[in-house]
């Protein structure tokens, strides 16, 4: 009987503790992700340390008549047009809000689900990004999706 008290006090510590430290991690996602935010709200290029080399981008174009086309790019292309689209989007004063935040547990890390409000339009648009701890500790984007009006994205797609 004491054998068994033990083991299902042992049990219960482990799984307290491991609780624990996910629901830090899902923190430490979330304020990871509104630093995203403020770094690309305020034109910071330090926005290209957040993303993993490798990591999988994704604009999905909402055409007109309402169907999606996913538009995939490499992490070093996507820098290239980064950079270029921040000096524009600093001109402009373009920003954009997210609302409706989730996070949730996944199996390469945190999935940060929102809707994205460009600024100037009424209208809100998916996203995502999974972001996922390095082993020295920093937060990195590993995988994106935004919806996007912008139409000019489809001569990227692959058909």
């Amino acid at each position: 009987m004491k054998k068994i008290f033990y083991f299902l006090s042992c049990l219960l510590i482990v799984i307290l503790f491991s609780n624990a430290v996910f629901a830090d991690e899902k923190q430490e996602a979330l304020k990871f992700f509104k630093k995203y935010v403020a770094a690309a709200n305020s034109y910071d290029p330090a926005i290209i340390n957040m993303y993993a080399p490798n990591a999988k981008i994704i604009r999905q174009v909402v055409k007109p008549d309402g169907t999606l086309v996913d538009v995939e790019t490499d992490t070093n292309t996507y820098i290239k047009q980064l950079k270029i689209g921040q000096k524009t989007a600093k001109l402009r004063r373009y920003k954009n809000t997210y609302t409706n935040i989730s996070s949730s547990k996944v199996e390469n890390g945190y999935k940060i689900s929102s809707l994205r409000q460009p600024s100037g339009e009424k209208y809100k648009l998916k996203s995502y990004m999974i972001v996922q701890k390095q082993p020295n500790g920093k937060w990195v984007i590993v995988e994106e999706m935004m919806q996007t009006k912008v139409q000019t994205f489809l001569k990227y797609a692959k058909t």
